[in-house]
């Protein structure tokens, strides 16, 4: 028999090592072929998909499960649970209690279980009958403790993604900071992925890490309690130390996870920025006929993810090989040393002068509360996988929520590109410059720039010093090649863009207003086109009527689309419903309804026809609006008093319209 059994264990042996080394192989190559995949991905595309500006490395928050991660938690974790007596503590104690309750009907089924089984074994129908009948009894309060554990979770769950959302849209759309984090400051790509995916991973991740680490410290607990009336505290204390040695290696062999899933988290992002980018910009590359190279940069986007994504999978492989070796199967051998040793010790007193019969219901009694033991032990080492990778979802919030503090307070990083320059004027160029060191004062029916310069958020001067002022009544014409400083001096106006220096006197925000060549047009009823930020009570509120908004749709002759849309309340897809030339003069009507102060029209009529356009400008006097427009059509100098004309190269003019002036366009 030995030598059959010596041959059955050598093949299964052999087969094994075999199998192992088939398994490496196959991991190996599969790693190579993806890094040959990545080379030829890579060496496919243009080299200018690859090449970004030189720039300073700026190191990185890394992501570990460190002190640094718990102050980072306990920071959000804050925003989550704002006061002991908020609903998110009510629904966080009834998650424990449901566990509670849960660990004492396992304990409680353990027992049960083993004596209907002891009954069996023992042919006694009475007992069998009763302890049967128990079991019937509890299943509906079970059931109920099982499922008032998971409707707590998910409403932990829930309450944490909405108090956590809230908060950082508070943030977010709180002025202009939404424009500031996507257009000044380049710390955060992606925004709305954080805001949405990565917030809502996060709150799952800690809902269900407060649930997995409460109930397997509720079972240790409560079964070091059972098992040490049954066969002593020792065998128990074995355990305890055999969890902390664990964990301490497991914890240390974790450590890249929370990196690689803050880089997961990036590349999603990427990829979906180019898919939504080329949506964005599809007619255009329609034009040029791209598509090609539109796929060759959704693949290499997509080539990133999956590489990394393939490099985690073999990473989970490899720690789940030895995460269920350390904490499942080597945790359960550890019980059954344990188990056997009182019931090996023919001198331990609970089980002298037992019964055969009283040995083994002990026996399976104490086994199965170890066995679950043992298995809440597992459960805890497993906990550190879940929050390592939590740590990379509570870097990306924490530093989202940083981001957002700092430019609500005006503070933001950005790359500062400057080129250097042979002329004599370059010495002046390389002085350092401040973002917010110019000084802002609101008065109304008056702007003027007082040496205040033209300058990017990246740095780049466009004009040295502005100074000109403009007075309520005085329509100004702005004119010059394209990127002279068009756009920047309007950004600089609405208070988009900080000021590099010198005094802006300005209006307030709200009565300043801003029609772009293509209107936005938000979602909502027709109403909500036209008063647009406001909403129907805000005009009530300020004693419009929908007669008005009829006025001052008649003001652009655009009375039409009232009766073809069906009425004020129609909900349309407007930005597809409506023509160009609607969209302008919808915005138009939008400028009438606000009546600011000033008004920059940025080449807003362009689709509008030349009778039209002399009728909007005409009124838009009547009712008190100074225009600043920026337009090529000759048909609007007859509308304004100055102009303000860039010449591309650092300078300006600012002068009266009169007869001599020469006008230009088309």
């Amino acid at each position: 028999m030995a030598p059959v059994l010596s041959k059955v264990l050598s093949s299964k042996l052999s087969a094994t090592v075999v199998t192992g080394a088939f398994l490496v192989h196959l991991l190996r190559s599969n790693r190579k072929k993806t890094q040959i995949r990545r080379v030829e991905s890579v060496a496919d595309l243009p080299a200018s998909i690859d090449e970004k500006p030189i720039v300073k490395k700026v190191k990185k928050d890394r992501a570990a499960v460190d002190i640094v991660f718990f102050k980072r938690l306990v920071r959000v974790l804050k925003v989550l649970v704002p006061g002991w007596f908020s609903a998110e503590v009510g629904y966080l104690a009834l998650v424990a209690l449901a566990l509670m309750a849960r660990t004492y009907c396992d304990v409680w089924m353990i027992q049960n279980g083993t004596a209907i089984e002891s009954s069996i074994i023992g042919r006694d129908i009475n007992l069998f009958k009763k302890y049967l009948l128990n079991f019937l009894y509890a299943m509906p309060a079970i059931s109920l403790i099982n499922n008032l554990l998971k409707f707590g979770l998910n409403e932990v769950k829930l309450r944490f993604r909405t108090r956590l959302t809230s908060h950082l849209y508070e943030q977010y759309l709180k002025g202009f900071t939404y424009y500031k984090m996507s257009n000044l400051d380049n710390r955060i790509a992606n925004a709305d992925q954080l805001l949405t995916q990565d917030v809502e991973r996060f709150c799952n991740s800690v809902a269900d890490l407060y649930s997995n680490l409460s109930k397997p410290v509720l079972d240790i607990l409560i079964y070091i309690r059972e098992l040490a009336a049954s066969i002593g505290a020792q065998g128990p204390a074995y355990m305890i130390g055999y969890l902390l040695f664990s964990g301490l290696v497991l914890t240390r062999l974790r450590r890249p996870v929370g990196r690689m899933t803050v880089e997961e988290q990036r590349y999603e992002g990427e990829f979906r920025y180019v898919n939504s980018r080329l949506i964005t910009n599809s007619e255009e590359v329609a034009f040029y006929q791209g598509n090609k190279r539109e796929q060759r940069n959704i693949y290499h986007a997509f080539n990133k993810l999956v590489d990394h994504l393939r490099n985690f999978i073999f990473f989970r492989f490899s720690m789940g090989f030895v995460d269920n070796i350390i904490a499942k199967y080597f945790a359960t051998v550890v019980g059954y040393l344990v188990v056997s040793r009182p019931f090996m010790n023919l001198n331990h007193a609970p089980f002298k002068g037992q019964s055969h019969s009283f040995m083994m219901q002990e026996y399976y009694q104490a086994g199965r509360m170890l066995l679950r033991m043992a298995e809440a032990v597992g459960r805890i080492v497993l906990a550190g996988r879940e929050m390592t990778r939590l740590a990379g979802f509570t870097q990306r919030v924490t530093e989202l929520m940083t981001v957002l503090n700092e430019l609500n307070m005006g503070r933001y990083e950005r790359t500062m590109v400057r080129e250097a320059k042979a002329d004599s004027d370059s010495e002046d160029d390389r002085e350092p410059l401040v973002p917010g060191s110019g000084k802002l004062i609101h008065r109304d029916h008056v702007i003027e720039f007082k040496q205040v310069p033209l300058v990017t958020p990246n740095g780049d001067v466009l004009v040295r010093e502005m100074t000109f002022e403009v007075k309520s009544g005085v329509n100004v014409l702005v004119c010059g090649p394209n990127g002279c400083g068009k756009s920047s001096l309007f950004r600089i106006l609405g208070e988009l863009w900080p000021l590099f220096g010198g005094t802006l006197i300005k209006p307030d925000a709200k009565k300043l207003f801003y029609v772009p060549q293509r209107p936005y047009m938000t979602l909502g009823t027709l109403r909500d086109q036209i008063i647009y930020p406001d909403c129907k009570e805000d005009m009530i509120r300020k004693g419009i009527s929908d007669k008005d908004l009829e006025h001052s749709m008649a003001q652009v002759q655009l009375s039409n689309i009232l009766e073809r849309e069906g009425g004020w309340d129609a909900v349309q897809d407007w930005m597809d419903v409506l023509s160009g030339g609607e969209k302008q003069r919808v915005a138009m009507a939008r400028l009438f309804y606000h009546k600011p102060q000033f008004a920059i029209l940025d080449e807003c009529t362009s689709a509008v026809s030349v009778d039209v356009e002399g009728f909007i400008y005409s009124h838009a006097r009547e009712v008190g609006i100074t225009l600043f427009t920026v337009s090529h059509r000759k048909s609007l100098w007859k509308h304004h008093e100055y102009y303000l004309m860039f010449d591309g190269r650092g300078a300006y003019e600012y002068k009266p319209i009169d007869k001599e002036t020469v006008e230009f366009g088309s």
